[in-house]
């Protein structure tokens, strides 16, 4: 039997972080995996081309340090190495083009706000569940980690 990975979108927010939280406990309970993938948000254009690279450099240097430092987090709380992806682009479309190149992923996790819009890739990601390659687990950003844990 292969083994399950779980898709974590991984940014600066809470519910990111309950994503995280839940994906890394489903992984420990059957004996699978975590890829982290971190996006870095296409730049506005920037008429200095010197100017705009290291504006993406600066960002994409931020969504580095941001993965590791989630994947250290994951590492020693549960013992797992994730494999850690860093892109540029459009989050949904980054999202889909990473699911057709790792057609292994056997659940995209994402984590929702606790109030009001669940976040722009949920909103995506939801309306077109049905199209997923993978189950699409969304962890509620209102629930707490005690509640993560026992729900995963």
């Amino acid at each position: 039997m292969s083994q399950r990975i779980y898709l974590v979108i991984m940014d600066e927010t809470d519910e990111a972080k309950g994503a995280l939280r839940f994906a890394a406990r489903r992984a420990v309970r059957t004996d699978g995996t975590v890829h982290i993938l971190a996006l870095v948000p296409q730049q506005q254009f920037v008429a200095f081309g010197g100017v705009q690279a290291t504006i993406e450099e600066e960002a994409r240097d931020r969504a580095e340090v941001l993965a590791m430092t989630a994947a250290g987090s994951l590492a020693s709380e549960s013992g797992l190495s994730p494999q850690i992806s860093v892109r540029m682009g459009d989050g949904p479309k980054v999202v889909r083009e990473y699911l057709g190149e790792h057609p292994e992923v056997s659940a995209l996790v994402l984590g929702a706000a606790g109030g009001g819009n669940p976040g722009p890739l949920v909103s995506h990601f939801a309306g077109i569940a049905g199209q997923l390659p993978c189950p699409l687990m969304i962890v509620p950003g209102a629930i707490s980690d005690e509640e993560i844990d026992r729900f995963s």
